[in-house]
């Protein structure tokens, strides 16, 4: 059977969901080999048990001195080695940029923020969820970026070995060195893009993100802004979802005091179920929402968070 290569990510130590996700994906197509930048000898357990019986390390001081092209280097060496069928990567701003190199690299073919993956092809949602794209690649190595929670983690236990990447690292073919870095401070909360439930403001919420925030934590939830808030200055940009922030696709995703414009649409419209909280009953945002509620978030999302706390006890 083919292999697959699976671009493994790791945050604080622990492999994460999406990791799993491609891991699940990609026994469809072949035997999963998991990519690890960095030590991998710890995180063999949950890689095997979810079907990477060869886990290939990448453990390389270039790899955090320089901006991705330590990272593309290592994988396009480790592709002409092992030939596989296909590559998957998570969709995230880094993956798209290597996964783009990749493919100019190899002649390849590339298919970004698919949302499912068979041996037949891929299904993408595109134009703000509006049309769904089956692809396939009909000429060289398949190159596929895959949102995250496009599928549920299914174990396939294996017993995975560490094997190193043998791979040539060359600090002059990097064009740019980090010169700083400094460590995002962690609010307890899921990573916006990972998380299986969103909690979103906007202009609705007047700058004042606290009822967003205490139904966020209640739910075990990541919190997002339109982008006319983080442009108010009111939310980091980090949190932005959106055609030109994050895209997101959660199981589900409340928006309060949101709109609905098409640049936000584009970054949510495929979450699973969508919930939309706005004072102005003809907002675009209820033209996709599973359930609507009119009436102030002010008002709206204490009493949700009182509700959700009384069933939590």
């Amino acid at each position: 059977m083919s292999n697959v290569i699976v671009v493994a990510e790791v945050h604080d130590g622990h492999v994460t969901k999406p990791t799993l996700e491609l891991l699940t994906l990609a026994r469809r197509l072949g035997d999963p080999i998991a990519v690890v930048f960095g030590p991998a000898a710890d995180l063999t357990g949950v890689l095997g048990e979810y079907g990477a019986a060869t886990v290939v390390e990448v453990d390389d001081p270039l790899l955090g001195q320089y901006l991705l092209t330590p990272q593309t280097e290592a994988l396009a060496q480790i592709i002409s080695a092992r030939e596989p069928a296909a590559v998957l990567m998570s969709a995230t701003m880094d993956n798209r940029e290597i996964a783009g190199r990749l493919a100019v690299r190899f002649d390849a073919g590339l298919i970004t923020e698919a949302v499912d993956v068979t041996a037949e092809g891929t299904v993408q949602s595109v134009f703000a969820g509006n049309w769904t794209v089956r692809a396939e690649v009909t000429k060289g190595l398949p190159i596929i970026t895959v949102k995250p929670n496009t599928c549920a983690p299914e174990a396939a236990p294996v017993d995975a070995t560490v094997e190193p990447a043998g791979v040539s690292l060359d600090a002059a073919t990097s064009g740019a060195r980090i010169t700083a870095s400094e460590e995002k401070r962690a609010s307890g909360r899921p990573e916006l893009t990972e998380a299986a439930i969103v909690v979103s403001g906007g202009r609705g919420t007047g700058g004042d993100f606290s009822a967003v925030e205490a139904l966020a934590d209640e739910l075990g939830a990541a919190v997002g802004a339109s982008r006319a808030a983080v442009d108010a200055g009111w939310y980091p940009h980090s949190y932005q979802v959106g055609q030109t922030g994050k895209v997101v696709s959660p199981q589900l995703y409340i928006a309060n005091g949101i709109s609905g414009a098409i640049q936000h649409r584009a970054g949510m419209q495929t979450s699973k179920a969508i919930v939309a909280v706005n004072k102005d009953e003809e907002a675009p945002i209820f033209e996709l929402v599973d359930l609507g509620i009119v009436g102030d978030l002010h008002t709206v999302l204490p009493a949700v968070t009182e509700g959700v706390r009384k069933a939590k006890s």
